[in-house]
């Protein structure tokens, strides 16, 4: 191979400059530029907004109460003690209860856990049906059924009361169960409607022509493809149940509230002095299921989201 031959194949660019070809593509962008610089700062600015209470949370619940009185809420504490977070979770008062978060803890797991199972249950078979097995007056049943997602709970709320009241669960918490599943079914089946449509029609017909009924392609074919969508229901309904509060304390006694109700009678206790670290240490506790369950299954709850979660 001659010189000429050698420089031309170790540089294309000589070669394509020499037929007279132009090089193209997109010019390679510098790593530091204008854009780059109000984009991340934008980010890096509202993190810093959300990160900073959390921050002072975290802080002022491992500080005593002899360094939080000295007022500088940012500092991190001179002493770490974990004894605010043991009484925010077994000794704090609420009214005439010294038990503290504890036993809301396990009213809201009691009342959590089968809300969610229920709902996703009904609502994924709900969502199959409208997708794929339309029947007579489907679409009207569809349309009454969302509109109950933008009917105000405050509306409901006297009107459950008396429901619940005849049936015998009122205060009960498989009374708060009931309503926590009749609220998340219309927003649960619009999402699992639209992901089961998304899904392409021919597995569908193919195992219609194979035979497979209603339950045998739900159970067979569907599910096992939905695990994104049923990981978007689960993050929405525990994130809701768990961190509601206006039901818990209106459907419920003082011996069956769940979580938040606890934590709002430990903030607002009037009785002694006021323990801020104590309140923000039960506040974390309060917060801390909903925030492992994203942190854990957030990468599902996006490809659910992008698979057909919000499509219409």
């Amino acid at each position: 191979m001659s010189n000429s031959e050698a420089s031309a194949v170790a540089s294309p660019a000589v070669f394509a400059s020499s037929a007279g070809v132009e090089p193209h593509g997109p010019r390679p962008r510098r790593a530091i530029s204008r854009r780059n610089v109000i984009v991340y700062g934008t980010l890096l600015v509202v993190a810093i907004y959300y990160l900073l209470p959390l921050y002072v949370m975290v802080v002022t619940s491992l500080k005593g109460m002899p360094e939080i009185r000295l007022g500088n809420i940012f500092s991190p504490p001179v002493e770490i003690t974990f004894e605010p977070w043991v009484k925010a979770w077994a000794t704090a008062c609420t009214g005439l209860n010294c038990d503290g978060l504890s036993r809301g803890f396990w009213n809201s797991v009691r009342i959590t856990v089968p809300s969610v199972i229920i709902s996703i249950a009904i609502a994924s078979v709900n969502g199959y049906a409208l997708a794929n097995w339309r029947f007579k007056g489907s679409e009207t049943f569809f349309a009454i059924l969302i509109f109950g997602a933008f009917i105000p709970y405050q509306v409901m709320l006297y009107p459950i009361v008396i429901i619940l009241r005849e049936i015998g669960l009122y205060g009960s918490l498989w009374g708060l169960v009931i309503v926590h599943c009749i609220f998340g079914m219309p927003i649960l089946t619009l999402l699992f409607r639209n992901y089961f449509t998304s899904v392409p029609e021919e597995l569908f017909k193919a195992a219609r022509v194979d035979g497979a009924g209603f339950w045998g392609i739900y159970l067979k074919i569907m599910l096992p493809m939905s695990l994104p969508i049923f990981v978007v229901a689960l993050i929405i309904q525990i994130t809701g149940i768990w961190n509601d509060f206006l039901f818990g304390v209106v459907y419920t006694r003082p011996d069956t509230y769940p979580m938040t109700v606890q934590l709002n009678n430990i903030v607002n206790s009037v009785q002694g002095v006021k323990e801020y670290n104590v309140n923000m240490a039960a506040t974390l506790l309060t917060g801390l299921v909903p925030l492992v369950i994203y942190f854990i299954s957030g990468k599902l709850f996006v490809r659910g989201i992008a698979a057909g979660a919000v499509k219409g």
